[in-house]
């Protein structure tokens, strides 16, 4: 069978901990059976929760090169296209009643040109694609935003959005549009992390609340002592499965950092701090602001550069 080539966009944001200040409204769908939902795959999950790490990497010669310390594994042998920064609102993405900070995130910042330009290049060189984004925490809010801008305003098929600890990002009426137009869609959480809790879910307002869309894979812990062992829940169609994180306190900071065993931060926090070496500039792009493009043409070789022998680089 014939091997399809897939492009990853793996959308990453420094750090987010976004606190916003009757009967429960349930999900409509268009499609009223179960298998025309995604099916969960803990092998692509475990491949696309790496390179949702490997973007909080502050060197940009390794990342752009593929040669960081999170850049092996089971990623070993990417490719990137094309690394997008963007400096002034700290964003960064590589590719392989709507909340308005996660929609204005990438509607309004450099990322969208960026993602679409290219999508637009992958798609002239390899032909047909199936897209498959990912991103952890806010990056996650903005990877679903960027799958519902390609599939609805620039009729992308084949469109797969997997993201890890992600937000609510709009009412339940979004929730059902968004579920319609890219139902290939699986949020995982993890435990009691906060960051899916947030903003909160009232059961109670049903036409006021922020609702997640559908389909939850819930991992979570059971057992005592060293007999322990982590459960992947599947859950419901609705977003909001009771049973699944909403069933626990949304209180842990380390259940959002760590997915699969994998680390979701930064080595050292500092203030969108990145590292890159002159040699890796020649493939830039910046504009008046500061943001800038790694760009690389699919055609030519992959960029090999000896990044353990240049001593830091440059600071951005």
């Amino acid at each position: 069978m014939e091997h399809r080539r897939r492009l990853i966009l793996a959308i990453f944001v420094v750090l987010l901990f976004a606190f916003c200040s009757g009967r429960e409204l349930k999900v409509k769908h268009k499609h009223k059976h179960i298998d025309h939902f995604p099916i969960y795959n803990h092998t692509l999950a475990t491949i696309l929760v790496e390179y949702a790490s490997a973007v909080y990497m502050s060197d940009l010669t390794e990342l752009f090169t593929w040669t960081c310390s999170r850049c092996d594994d089971l990623t070993e042998g990417f490719e990137i296209i094309e690394l997008i920064v963007d400096i002034q609102h700290c964003l960064q993405v590589h590719f392989l009643l709507v909340h308005h900070g996660f929609y204005n995130a990438y509607h309004n910042t450099t990322l969208r040109p960026g993602i679409l330009n290219a999508v637009k290049r992958a798609k002239e060189y390899y032909g047909d694609l199936d897209i498959m984004v990912t991103g952890h925490s806010m990056g996650g809010a903005i990877a679903a935003f960027c799958g519902l801008d390609l599939t609805v305003n620039h009729k992308a098929k084949n469109v797969m959005v997997m993201t890890f600890g992600q937000p609510r990002i709009g009412n339940a009426a979004f929730a059902s549009y968004y579920s319609q137009c890219v139902p290939n869609t699986i949020r995982v959480t993890n435990d009691h992390d906060i960051v899916p809790h947030l903003p909160p879910y009232y059961s109670y307002f049903p036409q006021k609340t922020y609702h997640h869309f559908p389909r939850e894979v819930w991992l979570y812990n059971v057992g005592l002592g060293s007999l322990v062992y982590t459960v992947e829940k599947v859950c419901d169609v609705t977003g909001e499965d009771p049973t699944c994180s909403r069933s626990v306190s949304g209180t842990s900071i380390s259940d959002h950092i760590i997915y699969y065993g994998v680390e979701l931060m930064a080595e050292t926090w500092r203030s969108c701090g990145i590292v890159m070496d002159s040699r890796v500039k020649e493939y830039g792009k910046t504009d008046l602001k500061g943001n800038f493009v790694l760009s690389r043409d699919p055609a030519s070789p992959i960029l090999k550069l000896k990044t353990e022998a240049y001593g830091g680089g440059n600071h951005v």
